[in-house]
């Protein structure tokens, strides 16, 4: 569908210079763009590809709008805006709706305003909001609530006991509400204890591909509104997580771990279990958290990429640096 560079201008409430009826169909790359597409440019250091872009209009500052020879939208945040013209220019504005005749369903509390694909298998006491999607071989279990405006990709499995807010998207090969790792120890054998608890998500929330949130032992996992989780993250069972917190890819989040709003969690990271994470605290790519964070701010661990020899010689001395430090001391005490 074709908006004008007016029409796009009113709807975010931006200012615009140049010829207003001026058409547009998709975002792009500055490298990648046709005259039909609308780029961002937000830092100097790609002046070079504005330079060279088939785009015939740009998001900008107001500051960088001097170095654009063409229609512009000014904005203070080029990236945001970008973001949200994408989802206009990509809304799903033909969906059909149906229920594919291959689906096996025990619930009647579906809306009839939904598309359920080949091969779902759906439980017990399901309700599924007005205009949600839910993608074939996906298995939904027992007393499960989905709000309205979920996309369900294929090949998502949710458990029993889970509810999903509004607006929920989750990508194939995730699963929702599978067991804890909970088990007792005794006499050299380990005893499963049986997870209860239920999954909660709120509304907003999108999950990538491979992910897994397990049920709570006792209450429920939670997954606060606005969270943006990554693919193939772990989160075991009783998390919290906070509103609007974003996760990368592969981080590892131990049982009953509490994370407050705004954090961003960097990839490949680990948290310990049973520590609390106060609000907008952000933890680099591969960190390490083994204790509270209690104070706002940035925080890494580990050492950063080394030439291997010099990373063994650092990595001896570290084991020495208690005996060192005691070494020390007890000079100055002389």
């Amino acid at each position: 569908m074709n908006y004008s560079v007016k029409k796009i201008s009113k709807t975010f409430n931006a200012r615009f210079i140049g010829d207003a009826d001026y058409l547009i169909n998709q975002v792009s790359s500055l490298e990648n763009a046709t005259e039909e597409s609308i780029v961002f440019f937000s830092n100097k250091k790609y002046l070079e590809l504005l330079n060279k872009t088939k785009s015939k209009v740009v998001i900008t500052t107001e500051e960088l709008s001097e170095f654009c020879n063409h229609n512009i939208i000014i904005s203070k945040n080029p990236y945001s805006l970008f973001a949200k013209i994408s989802q206009l220019l990509n809304k799903d504005m033909n969906r059909n709706y149906y229920i594919h005749k291959s689906v096996i369903s025990f619930s009647n509390n579906l809306s009839e305003k939904i598309t359920i694909d080949p091969n779902v298998v759906i439980g017990k006491n399901v309700s599924i909001g007005e205009g949600s999607f839910i993608g074939s071989n996906c298995s939904i279990g027992d007393n499960v609530k989905i709000s309205e405006g979920a996309y369900i990709f294929p090949n998502v499995t949710i458990y029993k006991n889970v509810t999903i807010g509004k607006s929920v998207r989750i990508h194939s090969g995730t699963v929702i509400g599978s067991d804890g790792f909970g088990y007792a120890h005794e006499n050299n054998t380990w005893i499963k204890i049986p997870q209860i608890g239920g999954v909660e998500i709120g509304d907003n929330v999108e999950i990538g591909s491979n992910t897994s949130i397990d049920r709570g032992a006792l209450d429920k996992t939670i997954i606060g509104n606005g969270v943006k989780i990554d693919n193939q993250i772990q989160i075991a069972h009783n998390v919290q997580i906070g509103e609007n917190t974003a996760i990368a890819g592969c981080v590892g989040i131990a049982g009953s771990a509490k994370i407050g709003k705004n954090c961003t969690i960097g990839g490949g990271a680990g948290i310990q279990g049973h520590i609390e994470i106060c609000d907008n605290a952000h933890i680099t790519g591969m960190s390490k958290v083994s204790s509270d964070i209690k104070k706002p701010g940035v925080y890494s661990s580990g050492t950063p990429l080394m030439l291997n020899k010099e990373w063994l010689k650092n990595a001896a001395r570290f084991k020495r640096l208690n005996e060192l430090f005691v070494k020390n001391k007890n000079k100055d005490l002389k």
